[in-house]
C-alpha cells in the first residue's frame, strides 16, 4: 500500500471509531487527494479546533473557495459542529476527515465527482 492509502485507512478508522460514521471510501479518497501534499506534513495535516485563524482558513479556503458556499454564520456553525463531533479532547483532528464531514454536511459531494 502507498503512503496515501495508509493515511486514507487511518482517516476511515477515525471516522468509524472516533465519530461513529461509516465512511464513503470513494468520497474520502477524493477529499484526501484534494488536500494535496498537506496530508504528508504533520502540522498541515491536522486542524486545530481552538485556533481561530486555522478555522478561518478551513472556512475561506475549503468551504468558500473549494465548495463554492456563500460566507454566512452557517459555515461557522458547521465547523463548530464537526469539531464537537470529532471531540474537543482529540488533539489530532485530521484535515481530510474535517473536510469530508463538512462536504457531507453541506451535501457537496458533487464537487468531487
Amino acid at each position: 500500500m502507498s503512503k496515501r492509502d495508509d493515511l486514507i485507512a487511518k482517516y476511515a478508522d477515525d471516522l468509524k471509531n472516533k465519530i461513529g460514521v461509516s465512511p464513503d471510501m470513494d468520497l474520502l479518497r477524493k477529499v484526501t487527494i484534494g488536500c494535496g501534499p498537506s496530508i504528508y506534513n504533520r502540522d498541515a495535516s491536522t486542524v486545530s479546533g481552538s485556533d481561530q485563524s486555522e478555522l478561518d482558513t478551513v472556512k475561506n479556503n475549503y468551504l468558500i473557495k473549494k465548495l463554492g458556499l456563500k460566507d454566512s454564520s452557517d459555515l461557522d456553525a458547521a465547523i463548530a459542529s464537526v469539531m464537537d463531533k470529532y471531540g474537543k479532547s482529540e488533539r489530532n483532528k485530521y484535515r481530510a476527515v474535517v473536510y469530508y464531514l463538512l462536504c457531507q454536511h453541506f451535501g457537496k459531494e458533487s464537487v468531487y465527482k
